[in-house]
C-alpha cells in the first residue's frame, strides 16, 4: 500500500511539472527576409543559442520562422532583435546593416536594412 501511495504521489509530481512547464512555453512566428537555404542555416543555427530559445524552424518558401521560446526567459521582441543581428529583417525590425552587408550576395535580395 505504501508503494502505491508513493508511486501516485511521483506520477502526480511530474505531471505537475509538466504543466508547469508548458505554461512558460510561447511560440511565435516572425516573417523574415531570408532567401536561401544559407539564410535557413545561418538563422536557425544561431537563433536556437539565444537565451530562452527552444526550437526555431525557417520555412524558406513562405520567409516565417517558428520560434518556440521560454516567455519567462526572452520575448519576441528580444527574437527579432537577435534576427536582427543577422543580417536579415524580422518583422518590422529591420536588419543590421554591418551584418547585412556581410552576407553572401544571394542572401541580400529584397532585404531592407537599418
Amino acid at each position: 500500500m505504501k508503494t502505491v501511495k508513493i508511486i501516485l504521489l511521483l506520477i502526480t509530481l511530474s505531471g505537475s511539472i509538466a504543466y508547469a512547464q508548458s505554461k512558460k512555453n510561447a511560440e511565435i512566428k516572425i516573417k523574415t527576409s531570408a532567401e536561401c537555404d544559407q539564410c535557413k542555416k545561418k538563422i536557425e543555427s544561431n537563433l536556437i543559442y539565444e537565451k530562452g530559445v527552444k526550437f526555431c524552424r525557417l520555412d524558406i518558401p513562405s520567409k516565417v520562422v517558428t520560434v518556440t521560446y521560454n516567455a519567462e526567459k526572452t520575448s519576441p521582441e528580444a527574437i527579432r532583435k537577435a534576427i536582427s543581428k543577422l543580417g536579415y529583417n524580422a518583422d518590422d525590425v529591420l536588419a543590421d546593416k554591418a551584418e547585412y552587408d556581410k552576407l553572401p550576395e544571394c542572401c541580400k535580395t529584397g532585404t531592407n536594412h537599418e
